[in-house]
């Protein structure tokens, strides 16, 4: 019978369709549909034959392209971070920290941090190849901040984020920036980076001269806030998730370097 796990003791094998299924793609029946189809590659080989069996834990599966989590024990989570909550699982000082958000789950831990002041989304996983690659800048996944401003945000502020700039930590640059609301006392502004460093929004918005008073997260990746309350906890649909998994693959993805002086 064929296997597709490179694994020569493999012990955790079971077939694809089973897989498939266990995983909530479809019921078992569909899944093999799905298989006989052509739609399902198994390290990145196409697989159509229904005996194939692999091993959840360490084959790579893909569904019309689309990345798919076999092992049923990986959580992960969407959360609306309120202000004055410290992005950790447990804080040495006492203060609110994530813990009180994940009382249903077991050992799920933060994908990157928000600062104390800042809300909106946090990712909550188990799954920590995931999170690496979530949170590393190489792998290009873009966070989205919507940023209230003191000041009237002009065109040639947006270009100066664009163009980038040193910062204490090195040179900075937005992915994206654009001007949601401008008057005279105040702005909106959203950016957007994939760069996870400390503070990273504020120290450069306070750089061009518009401090921020307020800020939250829209988005991670391809995951939204969307009308998530503040403290609430939802996890992330099958959808979501399979485009979680394909935005976290993208190493490959351009990236924009910064300009050398000539």
């Amino acid at each position: 019978m064929p296997t597709a796990t490179s694994m020569p003791e493999a012990t955790n094998l079971v077939r694809l369709q089973k897989a498939l299924a266990n995983a909530g793609v479809a019921s078992r029946r569909a899944c093999e549909e799905l298989i006989t189809r052509g739609a399902v590659k198994v390290n990145g080989k196409l697989v159509v034959e229904l005996g194939t069996k692999i091993d959840p834990t360490v084959d790579k599966v893909t569904v019309k392209g689309v990345p798919v989590v076999l092992d049923t024990g990986r959580i992960y989570l969407a959360l609306n971070k309120p202000a004055g909550v410290i992005s950790s699982m447990s804080d040495e000082e006492g203060r609110p920290d994530l813990s009180q958000f994940v009382l249903d789950y077991d050992r799920v831990y933060n994908v990157g941090r928000l600062d104390g002041e800042t809300t909106g989304l946090l990712l909550l996983t188990n799954d920590g190849e995931l999170a690496h690659k979530l949170a590393h800048p190489s792998f290009g996944v873009e966070k989205t901040y919507v940023a209230k401003v003191t000041g009237s945000v002009s065109q040639s502020v947006i270009r100066e984020l664009l163009q980038g700039f040193e910062l204490e930590d090195g040179f900075i640059q937005a992915d994206s920036a654009r001007i949601l609301e401008a008057r005279h006392e105040s702005s909106l502004i959203e950016v957007v980076l994939h760069s996870g460093r400390n503070r990273i929004v504020r120290r450069m918005l306070e750089h061009v001269g518009h401090p921020v008073t307020g800020l939250v997260r829209k988005q991670f990746g391809p995951i939204h806030l969307g009308t998530l309350k503040a403290g609430m906890v939802r996890e992330l649909t099958k959808l979501e998730l399979g485009a979680l998994l394909k935005a976290a693959e993208g190493s490959d993805k351009p990236q924009r370097q910064r300009p050398r002086n000539k």
